[in-house]
């Protein structure tokens, strides 16, 4: 039992961070505190309005505390911890993607492309974006304005005649000298400054390359940027948002029935990227003022996802602490960055229509929440089970003529797919095109282990006949006398044609037989288990192929080591001219010896 006197009595009034840690010693609640002795005390007070707070505290079994010099250190330190504790009683913001910029190289003939990552290679990035699916749809609008290329060096590199993005008018095909080193060297120029915002000054060059063209007598050319010249203020009609040129995010926000939905607008340059929704978890009865503040620190100061902060923030909030929230992010970002409530006029409807957008996202949720508890009760009648289905998981098996089996394991609880608690597994050590023997790897590999009774599913589904449903049978037989409970094995046999609505239900060791009529929810359940598990067994399968296609036979190759790879690779000038030639060839590459080329020869000639 949790000494809070004795403890109280003891602790520091600086500022600082407190972890609180359950009687297994794992961290539950990560805070801060400008008056750490204060804020603890508000803990154990004899009256506690808040659920979530009554329920914290008594699984309390011991607190950490880590003096700061300031409160904004110890916001800074306790988003890290956060970060890296993932507390049960926190909201938390699960969005560690890195986000997606568009690229131009720094080439001879420079490419226009997506990069997310590291910022390794030389050149310009313009973003970050909110998705790769802005990006994608800019890089589609640059091709229409700019004839910059978007190909691949390899295929840049191996053109021999202009490609169908060139007949389309939509790349000048430098690659077969179609045109000229300067003139291709302006259009990635003009590109550079339409996504730096200089929209201003790509239309005055536009208009000075058109009269020089039409002075020359070139009308193609004119004709060419007289299209060019339209579809920029096209463009510019529709992204542009204010005269001031600011880097905004508007941020919007919605909190109902236990689900949150913040919606972000990004606006760089004084024109919109795109938008994006996130629904952090949200513990139950959390407040509104915590939610906001956790989620503006984790949104803004997760610098692995290499997002970009803005200086200015556009919000409706009253909870949120302006001055110490703006000298963290000054402090994080490196320059001035500053928050605005009440904004006004053209500012006043982007927070508007953030929050607007908050509050269909969380309608969304909720039709989708109420539509998924239908289901399950509707399958929970169906089943006369008797109980409440808290978990559900459906395995599959998917592979291409036995090769590169994978298996997978999705996830559904009460609320729909749990997507972070789906599995893949490889299979191996298998006669190809056995799904029993898949089936049976895939269920030893997921229950063999000691599993806590809240992660026993209540339904296990098997994708596939009375087989498939046999071989699950014997491995649960095994782990029978281990496991908490025991759930109730169905097998989902397809129907005629495969067909949707056609399925075979076989339940339970006596192979009873149940049949659902087109329109129940409960079929509907159990087909968007079932093929949201051939999805993830599908997508691992195609990842696992590929990844087999792309590793170069070189690889098996005694004695043919990384850097030996690459200098084939590099003389050759690929994979299909190296299988082409001769040993001699291949000898007259820096450091491969005749008896090694003939070794190499030899494995890519099989």
């Amino acid at each position: 039992m949790f000494d809070s006197q004795f403890f109280l009595k003891n602790v520091t009034t600086n500022p600082g961070v407190y972890q609180m840690l359950d009687a297994d010693s794992q961290v539950i609640y990560v805070g801060k505190a400008k008056q750490l002795k204060k804020r603890l005390a508000s803990y154990f007070r004899a009256n506690i309005p808040q659920g979530k707070t009554r329920a914290l505290v008594a699984k309390i079994a011991d607190i950490k505390v880590i003096v700061t010099a300031t409160e904004t250190e110890a916001l800074i330190l306790e988003n890290d911890l956060i970060k890296h504790h993932m507390p049960k009683y926190n909201v938390l913001l699960r969005d560690d993607k890195s986000y997606p910029f568009i690229f131009i190289s720094e080439h001879k003939h420079p490419q226009i492309s997506i990069h997310r990552g590291a910022k390794k290679r030389k050149g310009k990035y313009f973003g970050p974006y909110p998705n790769s699916g802005a990006v994608r749809e800019s890089l589609h609008l640059m091709q229409k304005i700019f004839q910059v290329r978007q190909c691949d060096d390899s295929y840049y590199r191996n053109r021999s005649r202009p490609c169908l993005q060139h007949q389309l008018d939509r790349c000048l095909a430098p690659c077969v000298g179609k045109v000229s080193d300067d003139d291709y060297g302006n259009e990635v120029k003009l590109a550079a400054l339409f996504l730096s915002g200089e929209s201003q000054q790509v239309l005055g060059r536009v208009v000075e390359n058109m009269e020089q063209a039409s002075v020359k007598l070139d009308f193609e050319n004119a004709a060419r940027y007289r299209d060019q010249l339209t579809a920029l203020r096209k463009v510019q009609e529709q992204q542009w948002i204010n005269s001031d040129q600011s880097d905004i995010d508007v941020l919007g926000f919605c909190y109902h029935h236990g689900i949150a939905c913040f919606h972000l607008l990004f606006i760089r340059n004084g024109k919109v990227l795109g938008s994006r929704s996130y629904y952090p978890k949200t513990p139950k009865d959390t407040d509104v003022s915590e939610l906001y503040v956790a989620f503006v620190m984790q949104f803004y100061l997760n610098s692995a996802s290499g997002r970009q902060i803005p200086r200015q923030i556009l919000h409706d909030c009253e909870f949120l602490e302006h001055d110490l929230i703006e000298q963290v992010l000054t402090q994080q970002a490196g320059y001035g960055v500053s928050l605005h409530r009440n904004t006004r006029a053209e500012r006043a409807k982007l927070v508007q229509m953030a929050n607007k957008n908050a509050q269909i996202g969380v309608d969304s949720k909720l039709a989708q929440k109420g539509t998924v508890l239908q289901r399950i009760t509707a399958l929970e009648q169906a089943l006369d089970l008797g109980s409440k289905i808290h978990r559900m998981e459906c395995f599959d098996i998917s592979h291409t003529m036995g090769q590169h089996t994978v298996a997978s394991c999705v996830v559904f609880d009460r609320e729909g797919p749990a997507k972070a608690q789906y599995r893949k597994f490889n299979i191996e050590g298998i006669t190809g095109g056995d799904d029993y023997a898949a089936i049976k790897q895939a269920l030893t590999r997921r229950f063999a282990k000691a599993i806590e009774a809240d992660l026993i599913p209540d339904i296990l589904f098997i994708d596939g006949g009375k087989g498939q449903l046999t071989q699950a049978e014997a491995v649960m037989d095994v782990y029978r006398p281990s496991l908490p409970k025991m759930p109730l094995l169905i097998g989902v046999a397809k129907g005629e044609g495969r067909k949707a609505g056609l399925e075979t239900l076989f339940v339970g060791s006596g192979r009873e037989i149940i049949s659902l009529p087109n329109d129940s929810p409960a079929l509907h359940l159990i087909q968007h288990i079932r093929d949201e598990s051939h999805r993830f067994a599908i997508t691992g399968h195609r990842a696992r192929r590929d990844k087999a296609k792309k590793t170069s036979t070189l690889e098996s190759i005694n004695g043919v080591g990384p850097k030996k790879r690459q200098m084939l690779i590099k003389y050759m000038g690929g994979l299909i001219p190296l299988k082409q030639a001769s040993v001699d060839e291949i000898a007259k590459v820096p450091g491969i010896s005749k008896k090694l080329a003939q070794t190499i020869f030899d494995a890519l000639n099989e």
